[in-house]
């Protein structure tokens, strides 16, 4: 391991520092595990840390759920490796060496369960390291950047904090192909970006409180008269319901323009596609309701919506064999 010193230690010493901080299962084990036991691993971080990807997981077909597991599981670390930490230099430390643990996955030298699983579903999927090293950009970006001059820098940090997701969901699909490849990944990123906004709008207040992050743009506060302190006194002022109304356009304008990957990939995925996108424009009726008014309380969809936006797709799911009758059900199974 590089012993390099650093302004708050050697790197053993924060990446140490690091895990302390972290659930213990989060470490590198000594030993990598058998593909079994990794799946095993990711499929239990994905279906207790997530219910939004434990009811996704429904519409997948079976053989494709140890491959979500597998992405789901990454992603989750690299976040909590730069979120939960606490300390910047030693999340660093652990995304450095998260990135190394990246590459001797694609080299086939992984320990980490998590690597040990994913490796076998780049094999299987054809996935390269981009999408993967994106997200580790975002999260090293996380530890240094907490303002953006533009909306054009929000939706640079978007392009590696979200739309990797996407592209990582088409390759797992099996739908990235030469001739699809460009205009998929152009609709995926549309969609994912605007879940990304949807989530930033829809949490001002902890990300400023908590995070210290603000994702509005500074040029847009300052055109529409709304300052830090307004966020800080937790106030929606005139100013701010404005800015906010703006900002939720511009994320439903991204949601219109990548609808149309739904009709264009398969079933399974569509059903799963047409649920996130409902529910990321559910978050932003949920501020409209509030009257753009997401400092005092957090919009949150409700349970029953969350029920419906589920029916709905189990409907689009089952509905062609209930149409086509119990005969035909039982000879489809």
């Amino acid at each position: 391991m590089n012993t390099a010193t650093h302004e708050h230690g050697s790197e053993s010493e924060l990446i140490e520092r690091g895990w302390a901080a972290l659930p213990p299962e989060y470490r590198i084990p000594e030993i990598a595990p058998t593909l079994e036991e990794a799946r095993a691993y990711c499929k239990h971080l994905a279906e207790t840390h997530y219910e939004n990807f434990h009811v996704a997981s429904w519409f997948l077909p079976k053989a494709l759920r140890p491959h979500f597991h597998a992405i789901y599981a990454y992603c989750r670390i690299s976040d909590d490796l730069g979120d939960e930490v606490g300390d910047t230099s030693a999340a660093l430390a652990l995304l450095d060496l998260w990135g190394r643990e990246l590459d001797a996955c694609y080299e086939g030298r992984a320990r980490h369960p998590v690597f040990v699983a994913l490796h076998e579903t780049i094999g299987a999927c054809g996935i390269p390291k981009e999408p993967f090293a994106d997200l580790l950009v975002a999260f090293r970006q996380d530890q240094t950047v907490t303002r953006f001059a533009t909306m054009q820098d929000v939706l640079a940090y978007c392009r590696y904090s979200a739309n990797p997701v996407g592209r990582l969901v088409l390759y797992a699909c099996g739908e990235v192909t030469p001739n699809t490849i460009a205009e998929k990944f152009s609709l995926s990123d549309a969609t994912c970006t605007a879940l990304q906004l949807a989530n930033f709008w829809q949490d001002v207040r902890s990300d400023y409180v908590v995070r210290n992050r603000v994702y509005l743009p500074v040029d847009d506060m300052q055109r529409f008269g709304v300052s830090e302190e307004a966020i800080a006194a937790g106030k929606a002022t005139p100013e701010f319901r404005e800015l906010l109304r703006y900002e939720v356009e511009l994320a439903r304008e991204l949601f219109a323009r990548g609808l149309p990957l739904i009709g264009r990939v398969n079933r399974e995925l569509a059903i799963d596609l047409d649920l996130f996108s409902r529910g990321g424009l559910e978050i932003l009726r949920a501020i409209e309701q509030q009257d753009y008014d997401v400092l005092s309380a957090r919009p949150a969809i409700s349970k029953s919506t969350k029920l419906q936006l589920a029916f709905r797709a189990l409907s689009g799911k089952f509905l062609p064999f209930l149409r086509l009758g119990p005969r035909a059900t039982r000879m489809a199974a």
